[in-house]
């Protein structure tokens, strides 16, 4: 996904300024694509350009009001339909995970636990985000439930799996100074 896309979709529910667009896609979108002041509207105006939205009215201190065009609705539709989504490929949490070789035992499962945490905090985010919008039916707040529901079981496997992972490296450290045979460990772990 882009911000592009996530700018068509926005409009597509509706004109909007680009104050309003920042605000909504805070309250929305940035749970999933979260972008900057500067980047939303350094797209705006790229989109603007690309003819895919138009300035539908200007009002006091410079304030624009965006639409989508035609075209920016066959771009968001093409996107949505024709170009197969991205799987995340690095995951910077899971490499360290590789080499807590080189780190202590208590550094591991510290690490492992801020990752629980972590998870802990998004999901209880995304549950206030989900009774906010509790009570709302047009097809954005619809939608965005639907997307909710993958970041609330997401995180919580991310809590589990973290959970998980600190039994592993517990056991993992009581064999290993178990076993009188196994060479020492030269970094703690």
């Amino acid at each position: 996904m882009s911000l592009r896309h996530a700018l068509l979709g926005l409009l597509s529910e509706g004109p909007a300024s680009g104050y309003d667009l920042l605000k909504l896609f805070d309250n929305s979108l940035a749970n999933v694509w979260p972008a900057t002041q500067s980047q939303l509207y350094g797209e705006l105006g790229r989109l603007a350009d690309a003819g895919l939205i138009t300035v539908q009215s200007e009002g006091a201190r410079g304030r624009k009001e965006y639409a989508v065009t035609d075209a920016g609705r066959a771009e968001l539709r093409h996107w949505m339909l024709e170009v197969k989504p991205t799987w995340i490929q690095r995951y910077d949490m899971l490499l360290r995970v590789f080499f807590f070789g080189q780190i202590s035992t208590d550094d591991a499962i510290a690490y492992l636990r801020e990752q629980q945490r972590t998870g802990a905090e998004a999901v209880d985010h995304l549950t206030e985000v989900g009774q906010m919008i509790a009570d709302y039916d047009d097809d954005f707040t619809v939608y965005g439930r639907v997307a909710l529901e993958w970041g609330l079981r997401f995180n919580r496997l991310h809590q589990e799996w973290a959970e998980w992972a600190i039994q592993e490296v517990k056991a993992h450290d009581r064999s290993s100074s178990a076993d009188p045979c196994k060479p020492s460990d030269e970094h703690g772990a």
